[in-house]
């Protein structure tokens, strides 16, 4: 085994390659809103984000004036609805039960309540 001399290493370590620079970014809609965080170079609109911002990803932001605005995220209530033209046909007396549409049965969907 040959051991490496001084001028040797020096010269090694000033031939290290360049390492590129790590940013995270958030690419963004014209109307602010996001499309994804990225650390790649992309075409499209962008902000610089920090890292926990990048970790985090979150979606419910906009970008307003080149910053990022959080945005007071929404309660969601699902319930069953019944529907006379569209849904899952279950049995009239039990919701749980799934029946075959030549049957007697009311139509059910899952309805989206949003609140504030």
């Amino acid at each position: 085994m040959t051991q490496m001399t001084e001028e040797e290493f020096w010269a090694a370590l000033h031939n290290l390659p360049v390492v590129a620079p790590i940013f995270y970014r958030l690419y963004y809609n014209d109307d602010g809103s996001p499309i994804i965080y990225s650390m790649e170079e992309l075409p499209g609109n962008y902000i610089e984000v920090d890292q926990q911002t990048y970790v985090l990803s979150a979606f419910n932001v906009r970008v307003v004036d080149s910053k990022l605005v959080y945005i007071k995220p929404v309660i969601t209530v699902k319930k069953l609805q019944p529907n006379l033209v569209t849904g899952i046909t279950c049995a009239p007396q039990d919701v749980c039960v799934i029946v075959d549409p030549d049957q007697p049965h009311v139509k059910w969907n899952i309805v989206n309540n949003e609140f504030n």
